[in-house]
């Protein structure tokens, strides 16, 4: 399991994570104070404050190539 955090600040931003996740054949959640969703669930981000941090949990050994095509969404 590894773990980043990202931001999706508009709905453009939603669309190409979604299009990101649901090539994965793992399963990535979405973390955010009590609530957990599932990545690939749009509906689900919808349920998310997406201007505020969001931890990416992929349940995987190694999310590198994951985590560098969402690069552009990673808090820094």
């Amino acid at each position: 399991m590894q773990e980043i955090s990202i931001v999706l600040r508009d709905m453009q931003a939603i669309r190409e994570f979604v299009q990101a996740v649901v090539l994965l054949d793992y399963d990535v959640d979405l973390v955010q104070g009590r609530y957990i969703v599932d990545a690939k669930s749009i509906m689900g981000i919808f349920a998310l404050d997406t201007h505020s941090p969001i931890k990416v949990v992929a349940n995987t050994k190694d999310a590198t190539p994951f985590f560098n095509a969402i690069e552009k969404f990673v808090v820094k």
